[in-house]
């Protein structure tokens, strides 16, 4: 057998999260060296890398056809790749932002951090690039292991090491129901590139129809615990509460979308016929059924929270029950396109608004590392205006209201369902977002019409710029959305041709 050339492999394509798996070696072997007083240059060197992997993917979009693959077919370079690549990095800019003066004034300043953050955020990015079932299992843990670690940096505090012995634990479980999937597809398909395997179920090779259906489920039970959904989800408030909360808002957008684009990856372009009757897949009730309950749960149950980070836990619970309405919907042929790309629009929607509300939530965060309740609201906007009124803006995008990505998100995901023939599910998201308005409105009220403290910590430069980008990306994706939606349906023209 002939050796593969560089050529072969092709190894340009990869940069963005190899690459950034690379700097984050280069960042940690530096701060090994780095005084204190000089710490600074982990959060220059973090973000430098990342601000310049992300020009570089920018030019990883359309790229000719015999460019898209990598190692041997192994890694997808296409542009759905290029627009996770793109999300990724985004979150890992704005959880640097986030952490650099948290972890100073929480007395948790270890420069391990931000090689961990670069590290799972190359995971996330390997995980819609993977076009094997062998690579889609090394990205999984590429992403989980750093964020096991990372949720308990403010060791020796009890509630973040019960988080990260929680989410280590339950992690590895589901770890176990990925690769016992993933074996059993290989036995049923006889091959783990995702391309052969669908190829063998289109010509109807699979050696055992029922093998093959254990595995899928398998496999979905495994990534359904990454981002969340019930009732694979029972992790999530107890670590978004006992983590660090900088780590609690990269981890709430990293994971997730580490988590869905390996599922969009498996089940629509390796899996997308599987046990199908007429023109839907054998999945999609499946999966619109978790998306049903996932929603219900997540928004109703985050009504009786007080604590802030758990609260905004049970409302990632509740938004991973929106994306996957839209994978659901993406097992009906016709609506395929348009209900991959909506759920990347609404990805990268969700991205900067959840993302800006943790950066407040770091900001009303007293200096011991007490989580913020409720009433730490209270008064914020007379105070500090300009932060409620970032605040204010998450919560009317988390909720669905005009004029914010959260709007706009949902109601391409809403159009996707309906036009899949799934109303039904279509009207359980209308009405738990109207049941989510009473939680996320619940702080505009306390910020607003409410007397307390409201007290910020003291004016934290990098926090503002996070709060600000964030509130920039979400209210620009509400008012001039064609842009970015045309960019998401460009990626899955070429990540659904197998």
């Amino acid at each position: 057998m002939e050796l593969p050339t560089l050529q072969d492999l092709n190894l340009a394509v990869t940069l963005p999260s190899m690459g950034l798996a690379l700097w984050a070696c280069v960042v940690l072997a530096v701060g090994l060296f780095l005084p204190e007083r000089r710490r600074h240059w982990n959060l220059v060197l973090s973000l430098g890398g990342i601000v310049a992997l992300f020009l570089y993917n920018l030019t990883l979009f359309d790229l000719p056809a015999d460019r898209q693959s990598a190692f041997l077919g192994m890694y997808r370079a296409d542009n759905f790749t290029a627009f996770v690549n793109l999300i990724a990095l985004v979150t890992a800019f704005f959880g640097v932002l986030m952490a650099y003066e948290y972890l100073k004034r929480t007395h948790i300043d270890r420069g391990e951090y931000y090689p961990l953050l670069l590290i799972s955020t190359s995971g996330a990015m390997l995980m819609g690039a993977s076009g094997d079932l062998a690579v889609l299992f090394v990205a999984l843990e590429l992403l989980s292991i750093p964020l096991y670690i990372m949720s308990g940096l403010r060791r020796p505090n009890a509630a973040s090491e019960e988080s990260a012995l929680k989410y280590f634990l339950l992690g590895a479980f589901s770890s176990a129901f990925l690769v016992y999937g993933v074996a059993l597809v290989y036995g049923a398909a006889g091959s783990t590139d995702l391309s052969e395997i669908f190829h063998r179920v289109n010509a109807g090779l699979i050696l055992d129809q029922g093998l093959l259906l254990a595995g899928a489920g398998l496999m979905l039970v495994g990534l359904g615990f990454k981002v969340a959904a019930v009732p694979f989800h029972m992790w999530t408030p107890d670590v978004y509460q006992g983590a660090p909360t900088a780590v609690t808002g990269y981890m709430s957008v990293g994971a997730k979308l580490g988590g869905f684009a390996g599922l969009l990856r498996v089940f629509i372009v390796a899996l997308p016929a599987v046990s199908g009757a007429g023109d839907a897949t054998g999945w999609q009730d499946t999966i619109a059924l978790i998306a049903a309950l996932t929603m219900i749960l997540g928004n109703v149950v985050a009504i009786a929270q007080r604590d802030v980070k758990r609260m905004l836990g049970y409302s990632s619970i509740a938004h991973a029950g929106y994306i996957l309405m839209g994978a659901a919907a993406a097992g009906s042929p016709d609506v395929r396109d348009f209900a991959v790309s909506a759920s990347l629009f609404y990805l990268l929607a969700y991205a900067f608004t959840n993302l800006g509300a943790f950066a407040v939530t770091v900001a009303i965060e007293k200096d011991d590392a007490t989580n913020p309740q409720l009433d730490d609201f209270n008064g914020l906007s007379k105070t500090r205006p300009v932060l409620a009124l970032a605040m204010a803006l998450f919560m009317l995008s988390l909720t669905g209201i005009p004029p914010t990505a959260g709007v706009v998100g949902k109601f391409f995901l809403f159009q996707a369902a309906v036009n899949a023939g799934m109303v039904w599910l279509a009207l359980i998201g209308v009405i738990t977002s109207v049941v989510s308005a009473f939680y996320y409105l619940r702080i505009v009220v306390n910020m607003y019409l409410r007397e307390g403290p409201g007290e910020a910590q003291a004016q934290r430069s990098f926090l503002g710029v996070a709060v600000g980008l964030a509130a920039v990306g979400t209210f620009v994706l509400g008012v001039a959305p064609v842009l970015f939606l045309d960019l998401a349906q460009r990626a899955v023209l070429v990540a659904l041709g197998g």
